[in-house]
């Protein structure tokens, strides 16, 4: 006779192959019936992304291409377009730093350490000493260090790590170097840089946007200070751009996001690489807000521009991306809207937290979802049977076998199913509910039968391999589990957190007998 046990590894072992070969596959139109709420939906986008792909489509629609400015920006780019201003400006930029290549030698106090950890022969130490000066001399990079010394002396990565750790302690010693080389923290560094390679070969008027990251060394990120934030600027070249057509670019662009009145304002900073007079705050109107500062724009100064043998004005406007989203999301926290997975508190509405309650077991063949379908009819038209009695749910063919299907109870006085049994799952304002009826809430589309009904279906596939009679009871249900419902582990920790109930309790009562021949 067969134990439970070992008819569930038997199962788990050769069901797939049986299921497969059947070719009676689950008809498509049936998975709905099974999986009522948890069908693959649409991903949804960031925020952040989403305004940034509303603006390249904005800037494209008034004629500017495209292009991508340098990150990395020379100290020195720093002095000639800031001026006076560049030691300020260049305190709030990062520097980049690396690690020096270290001198590294094969002294005889290495060698005999190295010995005891590798067999290794004065073949393979030369070899050894090659790898380690090439690279020193940078003929490639870190990642490919210990693959390098692995090979040379016949090793694998495991025992290579450990050489280097034990055997070379200079790599452990070695300490960050700092560069010229800063990262850009406005995107007017890159402009200079991409309109001085620019000028000559493309006719005027030149109109180019860019939307990419840029970086401030911040002392803290607060509600309105991110370390890294993306810009999205734009420059026009031309002989008679004025602070006019800053004007009408900065009117179109915002008008994609259904800004219709704006406000203008000298800037009170007047940064040097600005020609005087020309810095100009752009203000719009917001439903949410009021009047929010979202642009600025300017010409610039043709002092700067002449130390890249510019000799055209150039007008530039410029925004922060998590500015005008947190305008357009009427957020107060800039790292509440970008980093919600850090900040913000989750919230999952009723239909998220229904698609994450899922169906543990179900049938995968037609033949399996007939039972399952067969079932539930026979409990619905049978539910106030008198006792003892029982009634044939399914008879035929599965995995070559025949199959009996019965729903019975065998106690005197009762009725086939308990008052519970077609209980219907609700999610109602984030608590989970098993309930008669009820008019409030989101109804998933299952009821406590036709999840039981899925499960015996799904055990009576398994069991058809070897041909076991079983039996499967509920009585009193007083978890998901009990009903062939599990939910995602990160739900159950929203509901928990948020002292929400999960409430599906409740007498089922229901016997299904399982026959083979």
């Amino acid at each position: 006779m067969w134990n439970a046990k070992e008819i569930e590894e038997l199962a788990e072992e050769n069901f797939e192959k049986a299921w497969m070969e059947t070719k009676n596959l689950l008809p498509k139109k049936n998975l709905d019936k099974i999986y009522p709420l948890t069908k693959v939906k649409q991903g949804k986008p960031h925020i952040l992304f989403e305004t940034i792909q509303k603006l390249r489509e904005a800037y494209i629609k008034l004629g500017f291409e495209e292009v991508v400015n340098p990150i990395f920006i020379e100290e020195k780019e720093v002095y000639k377009q800031f001026g006076n201003e560049a030691q300020a400006i260049l305190d709030r930029c990062y520097y980049l730093a690396g690690l020096p290549r270290p001198d590294v030698g094969m002294s005889e106090e290495k060698i005999e350490k190295l010995k005891k950890i590798v067999e290794i022969d004065d073949k393979k130490i030369e070899k050894l000493r090659e790898v380690l000066h090439a690279y020193k001399k940078g003929a490639f990079g870190g990642d490919d260090l210990i693959y390098k010394i692995a090979e040379v002396i016949e090793t694998d990565d495991v025992v290579a790590t450990r050489v280097l750790n034990e055997v070379f302690p200079e790599f452990k010693e070695l300490k960050p170097i700092a560069t010229r080389i800063t990262l850009r923290s406005h995107m007017t560094s890159g402009w200079f840089l991409t309109l001085a390679s620019l000028i000559g070969k493309k006719p005027l008027p030149i109109k180019l946007f860019s939307i990419d990251r840029c970086f401030r060394r911040e002392q803290r990120e607060d509600e309105t200070h991110l370390r890294s934030y993306f810009s999205a600027s734009c420059v026009v070249v031309s002989e008679d751009v004025t602070v006019e057509d800053g004007k009408l670019i900065a009117e179109a662009l915002l008008e994609n996001f259904g800004f219709t009145k704006f406000k203008f304002k000298l800037d009170e900073k007047r940064s040097k690489y600005y020609a005087p007079d020309t810095q100009t705050e752009v203000y719009a109107y917001s439903s949410k807000t009021g009047w929010v500062e979202i642009a600025t724009f300017g010409i610039y100064s043709p002092v700067a521009l002449s130390r890249y043998k510019i000799e055209y004005p150039v007008l530039n406007l410029g925004l922060g991306v998590e500015r005008l989203a947190m305008v357009l999301e009427n957020a107060e926290d800039v790292r509440e809207l970008i980093y919600p997975q850090f900040y913000k508190e989750i919230t999952l509405s009723d239909r998220e937290i229904a698609s994450m309650l899922k169906l543990e077991e179900t049938p995968r063949s037609k033949e399996g979802f007939e039972i399952a379908e067969s079932i539930i009819k026979a409990c619905e038209e049978h539910a106030d049977a008198e006792s003892p009695c029982e009634f044939l749910a399914y008879r035929g063919k599965i995995f070559d076998r025949t199959v009996e299907v019965k729903v019975v109870e065998r106690e005197e006085n009762q009725k086939l199913l308990g008052p519970a049994a077609f209980n219907k799952i609700y999610i109602i304002d984030g608590n989970i509910y098993g309930l008669a009826q009820s008019d409030k809430g989101l109804f998933i589309g299952l009821r406590y039968i036709d999840a039981i009904a899925y499960k015996v279906a799904s055990l009576v596939e398994k069991n058809a391999l070897v041909g076991n009679d079983f039996e499967y009871k509920v009585k009193i249900v007083r978890n998901l589990g009990d009903i062939n419902l599990r939910l995602d582990e990160a739900v159950l920790r929203y509901i928990t957190t948020k002292k929400k109930k999960i409430d599906v309790r409740g007498p089922v009562f229901i016997t299904v007998t399982v026959k083979y021949k």
